[in-house]
């Protein structure tokens, strides 16, 4: 009888469904208010209604989050017409990108690139955890050339929003 071990489970941004659909309502909302306004205004036309359903739609583009979904080795993020996967347990190199929106780049030693939001990573301490798990593995494996204090600053802004989690529910803060 031959023995495997476990696979481990998939694990998911479990704000993604809720952050689709609050990119849908904004888009029909504007949408909305757009072809109101047009209409109360008695200027409404076909050409005008294609135009605001073709702005709402690029505007559903634009906040569609990516969908980020984790397993034992890699990691993955879906947009609507992109998905990129990259081999966590063999990164090259983690950036962390400063700016209007702050992203965390991951690479890999085949040139595979992932960016996701830092936030992403407090809100789903499971994500979180299979990450750090991988890039350890990268780490003792010597692949991970440069990153480690974008990891560490990463693991330290997680932690300190967990301990302000746990503080605030317990009643401490």
């Amino acid at each position: 009888m031959e023995h495997t071990q476990p696979e481990s489970p998939v694990v998911y941004d479990r704000q993604w469904a809720p952050d689709l659909l609050s990119s849908v309502r904004c888009s029909g909302l504007v949408l909305g208010l757009f072809l109101l306004v047009d209409w109360g205004a008695d200027t409404l036309t076909p050409a005008r209604g294609a135009l605001w359903v073709t702005l709402a739609a690029l505007l559903f583009v634009v906040l569609c989050p990516a969908r980020v979904t984790a397993g034992e080795g890699w990691l993955e993020t879906r947009r609507l017409l992109v998905t990129r996967r990259v081999r966590t347990d063999l990164l090259v190199s983690v950036r962390c990108l400063d700016g209007v929106a702050q992203r965390l780049v991951l690479r890999n030693a085949f040139c595979d690139r992932v960016e996701i939001d830092p936030l992403l990573l407090i809100g789903n301490p499971d994500l979180w955890h299979r990450l750090d798990e991988d890039t350890q593995r990268s780490v003792a494996a010597g692949s991970l050339l440069c990153g480690r204090t974008a990891l560490r600053q990463a693991a330290e802004r997680i932690d300190r929003k967990t301990a302000e989690t746990v503080f605030k529910v317990s009643g401490l803060d």
